[in-house]
């Protein structure tokens, strides 16, 4: 297996934040789509960063004094990030793959544009794996 787009959710099937939206929005879209963090793009479709619920936790604590009503206020760029998942090209080995998903829950995909065109989960990975090691389970 040498081609990552295996394991590629598209970006149609992908919740993101773009770089714009205040804390309430990101807060409603996390709430909404489940999930712990979501890739951030700006407009164009490049790939910014991401945000985890740490990170809007924190934010609500020191921007907004935990006042929700602040929220709307205050774009999801102030805030600041623990750490972002750091993307690959379509290029990318598995081996780097593999051992970039070993400390990311997903890791975003960027064209040779910047532009994202989806995520790999580790659980993806993970998948593949089991079903290789142990196909009769």
């Amino acid at each position: 297996m040498n081609n990552i787009l295996f394991f590629l959710t598209p970006k149609a099937m992908c919740s993101y934040l773009y770089d714009d939206y205040t804390l309430r929005q990101a807060l409603e879209k996390m709430e909404s789509a489940g999930y712990a963090a979501l890739p951030i793009l700006n407009k164009r479709g490049e790939y910014r960063g991401t945000l985890t619920e740490g990170d809007l936790l924190w934010a609500l604590k020191n921007m907004c004094y935990m006042d929700i009503r602040q929220a709307e206020a205050h774009r999801i760029m102030e805030i600041s990030r623990r750490k972002d998942n750091i993307p690959v090209r379509v290029t990318t080995s598995m081996h780097d793959l593999v051992e970039r998903s070993s400390v990311q829950n997903f890791v975003p995909v960027v064209d040779d544009k910047d532009a994202f065109i989806g995520i790999i989960t580790r659980r993806a990975i993970i998948q593949y794996c089991m079903d290789r090691l142990f196909p009769e389970d």
